[in-house]
């Protein structure tokens, strides 16, 4: 009975052991295998068995990028201004091997790298060069670190300035100085608004004075064109009454002379004619060229009437 247990234990553990020799890698990880203390091999994704006793897992790593957001440290700039600057650095590990027995501690040393290569570089800027450009520090940086963590198995991909802390007399200063910029940027803003305002007013009066030219304009020409058309009606109104004596004279004329007239009526119609022309508005007046006639014409006219008198 006791052999049967004591079978049954080494069958337990034998299969333990067999177990525990049977390895999944899963995606975006590597295992660091190693045998008697040595490098055997790196298993990538999949399903690995090692020899039980003599192999063992020695590190598995993460082959995933990753982020380390280091503290502040301190750096001084080319005019010895002493800021507080953090960092975050991105990486990636490419080659587990070189990761497992390059530096002991990876993270504590790209730190120490990273805090190093800031200061040479933040040396060589002055204060206001370094709060300008920091996308030239974050090249500087990921190239330096890039090349010092290749022996390690580690690809910079990314370095970022998260924050730059100058000290509180510098801050106050360019608050300062941001405020009289945006004071004097605001009176730039104020004085356009108001040189356009002018400039706008301007223009709506040239404008009105120009429609009100133009208004006077088409008014007189509108009454000039009135004064014209009332002249020429009265003109044609006073020819078409001429021609309308005219016409009625003749017709006079013509119906004395159908009527069989002597001359002595005839010449009393001119006389009366003469008369009312005399007797008219006209500033020239026409003779007719047989006065003489006309003044024997009128004794006789005198005698007839002296006549007519005495008969009463």
């Amino acid at each position: 009975m006791s052999g049967f247990i004591f079978f049954i234990v080494l069958v337990v553990l034998v299969l333990l052991v067999l177990a525990s020799c049977i390895k999944i890698v899963p995606q975006a990880y590597a295992v660091v295998l190693e045998r008697l203390g040595a490098y055997r091999a790196t298993w990538n994704t999949g399903i690995h068995f090692k020899v039980p006793f003599i192999e063992r897992v020695a590190r598995k790593v993460n082959l995933k990028e990753q982020v380390v957001d280091f503290p502040p440290q301190p750096v001084i700039t080319k005019d010895n201004v002493t800021m507080q600057i953090d960092t975050v650095v991105f990486f990636q590990i490419t080659d587990p091997k070189l990761y497992a027995y390059g530096v002991e501690n990876p993270i504590m040393a790209i730190e120490n790298l990273s805090a190093t290569t800031l200061r040479n570089i933040i040396g060589d800027m002055e204060l206001d060069e370094t709060l300008t450009s920091r996308e030239v520090i974050n090249t500087k940086m990921r190239a330096s670190l890039d090349v010092a963590t290749d022996p390690w198995g580690i690809k910079v991909n990314r370095v970022e300035l998260k924050n730059i802390i100058p000290p509180a007399a510098i801050q106050d200063a360019m608050e300062k100085q941001m405020k009289a910029e945006r004071e004097r940027r605001e009176a730039i803003l104020i004085a356009e608004g108001e040189k356009r305002s002018t400039i706008l007013v301007a223009e709506g009066k040239k404008q009105s004075a120009i429609l009100d030219a133009e208004a006077e304009k088409q008014a007189a020409i509108l009454r000039a064109e009135a004064q014209k058309e009332r002249m020429i009606k009265e003109a044609e109104g006073q020819a078409e009454a001429v021609l309308k004596v005219q016409n009625a004279n003749a017709e006079g004329i013509r119906m004395i002379k159908e009527a069989g007239a002597d001359q002595a009526v005839l010449t009393l119609k001119s006389l009366e004619a003469f008369a009312k022309a005399a007797d008219g508005k006209s500033t020239k007046l026409i003779i007719p060229s047989d006065i003489q006639g006309i003044a024997g014409l009128a004794a006789s006219l005198k005698e007839v009437v002296a006549d007519e008198k005495k008969g009463e």
